[in-house]
């Protein structure tokens, strides 16, 4: 299945160049497509609204169209066929549930021709976009048709449990039969809006096998790249505010439970981004002032289901952001890891793969050949964790709360280095002061100390042990290292210690043979 093209972000395919679906032209099936949708829905108006049944989901309604018309449908220049609707009662309810009225869904389908889109997939769909943007139409297989016949119970419960969404909005399922072909529809939502425009666009699926855009697609005026060009050209990832980022992460988290659980495996995030530049902004809206009908522009939203409302619901900034900045178009505000700001269109794409026998048979062969981790095909719990982990870890950021400065850090490391020298030096003067009046006390006592050493002359350990000026000089050198800040508190003390310390010695002056013992044991032999 397709990416880009499925959300209108391709280029419109050449005029002269008429695409074939199933040996069907292109211009038959999109004139059948606005026939067929045309009768049906009006049609539908007709009935009551009432509650949506179980039985409801599997209705199918069928209409003849024959060229040359009907008592009920007009006349028509295609081919004679049949189109049938499926589960019109249940698409209705999904419809109103996104607020689109029924007048609202003819216009946008019917009144102008559908534009035709090329497809960088290797599908083979077709893809056509309504004039005013609003809806994508695509081609499906039978095998997928049917799928999504049997997910509308369950996808009708998850909107009414969550209508919070990044899934598909699925719109109508329809078949147009001619000629024995069958050729089945789908009517989505449009999650790129060809009016804003895409400077790059990204079909992720947390897979790194094969998963980069091929030389052919690069060379398209829009391209859609792929897993390893986003790493390459968005290494550092997309940036979000911590709300919008809870928002979008819980949103992603939730619906890739619901596909895991209906084992739904290998579909795709597709991402637009939109670097917002004043000069291109201008030329856009210039333009976009010329494309819309003037009649819609004030009947309804910009798109019925953006992807800011996908993320946060329509009541808190759906018509919030539109009504005070509709160039946003409902887009995601981000920032790149240059700083850029940037808007982003994102949804989540090709849900209509189980992971039946085929796909099971592709994942084991495959995992043969290669890492069965790094391959896009996987069973569906670890599709599930391995995208989740690559969305969380690689594309999408949030932007951490301002730390502080390396100055306001060096002026806090400053303060507590003060402190600390403040500490230590108050200490060791407490300790010099003790000091210094054990010396006082000692020197008073000298007198005693005279007649002791006269008698105990072999004993020199007696006389009492004080310490020198150079040991008192280097401790203050010491303590001036460790304590840059606190200069202005150490020569007051130093000054003060040696003065006492000349003080204690010159009170003591020992004479006799005092004397000599006194020079034996403390001075120095060379003194």
């Amino acid at each position: 299945m397709s990416s880009a093209a499925e959300n209108g972000d391709a280029t419109p395919g050449k005029q002269n160049e008429e695409k074939t679906y199933k040996k069907t032209a292109s211009s038959a099936i999109k004139g059948a497509i606005q026939l067929g949708i045309g009768y049906t829905v009006g049609n539908l108006t007709s009935k009551p609204d009432r509650d949506v049944l179980m039985q409801d989901f599997y209705v199918v309604e069928s209409v003849f169209l024959p060229s040359e018309g009907s008592n009920l449908t007009p006349a028509h220049h295609y081919p004679d066929f049949r189109f049938k609707t499926y589960a019109p009662l249940a698409f209705r309810y999904f419809r109103e549930l996104f607020g689109i009225k029924p007048d609202d869904y003819l216009y946008s389908i019917c009144s102008e021709p559908l534009i035709e889109l090329s497809n960088p997939g290797a599908s083979g769909s077709l893809f056509f976009v309504t004039s005013d943007d609003e809806f994508i139409i695509k081609t499906v297989q039978h095998k997928e048709a049917e799928f999504l016949q049997k997910l509308l119970p369950g996808y009708y419960m998850n909107l009414n449990q969550n209508p919070r969404t990044l899934l598909p909005k699925f719109y109508g399922l329809y078949c147009m039969q001619s000629g024995g072909i069958n050729i089945r529809i789908v009517v989505m939502n449009n999650v790129l809006p060809r009016s804003m425009r895409m400077h790059f666009t990204y079909d992720l699926k947390g897979s790194t096998y094969k998963r980069r855009a091929s030389r052919k697609e690069r060379e398209k005026s829009n391209p859609t790249f792929k897993d390893l060009d986003f790493l390459q050209d968005m290494h550092e990832g997309l940036y979000f505010d911590t709300e919008t980022y809870n928002a979008l992460m819980k949103t992603l988290q939730r619906d890739c439970r619901v596909l895991e659980s209906f084992k739904i495996m290998d579909y795709s995030l597709l991402l637009g981004i939109h670097i917002l530049d004043h000069t291109l902004k201008e030329k856009e809206e210039e333009n976009s002032q010329n494309v819309p009908d003037a009649k819609r522009s004030g009947m309804q939203k910009v798109l019925y289901s953006t992807a800011m409302e996908s993320i946060q619901g329509p009541g808190k900034s759906g018509d919030g952001i539109i009504t005070e900045n509709p160039d946003t178009m409902g887009g995601i505000p981000a920032k790149s890891h240059k700083g850029e700001k940037l808007l982003l269109f994102m949804g989540i794409i090709d849900i209509l793969q189980s992971y039946r026998l085929m796909k099971k048979l592709e994942h084991s062969w495959k995992a043969l050949v290669y890492d069965g981790d790094t391959v896009s095909v996987h069973r569906p719990s670890f599709y599930a964790d391995r995208f989740l982990k690559f969305m969380n870890s690689r594309v999408f950021k949030k932007i951490q709360a301002l730390k502080a400065s390396p100055s306001k850090k060096r002026c806090n490391s400053i303060a507590a280095l003060k402190a600390t020298s403040q500490e230590i030096v108050s200490s060791i003067s407490q300790e010099w002061k003790d000091e210094k009046r054990d010396l006082l006390t000692e020197g008073q006592s000298f007198s005693s100390l005279d007649e002791e050493a006269l008698g105990s002359r072999h004993r020199p350990d007696l006389v009492p042990s004080t310490p020198s000026l150079f040991e008192a000089a280097s401790l203050a050198t010491t303590i001036s290292s460790s304590s840059l800040y606190v200069d202005e508190h150490c020569p007051h003390d130093r000054t003060a210690l040696y003065s006492n310390r000349s003080r204690s010695h010159t009170k003591f002056k020992p004479t006799g043979k005092l004397r000599s013992v006194y020079i034996k044991c403390v001075l120095p032999k060379n003194s």
